[in-house]
């Protein structure tokens, strides 16, 4: 997975905070810069999240995979993934 930046975490955010009060699903209570820089923080800890999994994923298959050659590392990584996702409430 590749790494997202801090500036597209602050567009997205922004994007996402703007376009929901534009289209009045929204009716902001605070400042929209606020919104926006909780919105960005949820998505910068979930995107940190995603790739602590996906670590863990990759070292566990990569152990699993030496000690059963011929397995399928990368559907191994995959449903560790799932696994380990599942076990902390995580959505993938």
């Amino acid at each position: 997975m590749a790494a997202v930046s801090e500036a597209q975490i602050d567009s997205l955010a922004n994007h996402l905070v703007r376009g929901l009060i534009a289209r009045g699903v929204v009716k902001p209570m605070a400042d929209e810069k606020e919104l926006v820089a909780c919105v960005a923080e949820l998505m910068s800890a979930n995107f940190e999240e995603a790739a602590r999994l996906e670590d863990e994923a990759d070292r566990q298959a990569e152990t699993l995979a030496r000690q059963n050659p011929g397995v399928d590392a990368t559907r191994l990584r995959d449903g560790i993934k799932k696994r380990l996702a599942e076990k902390k409430g995580f959505v993938l």
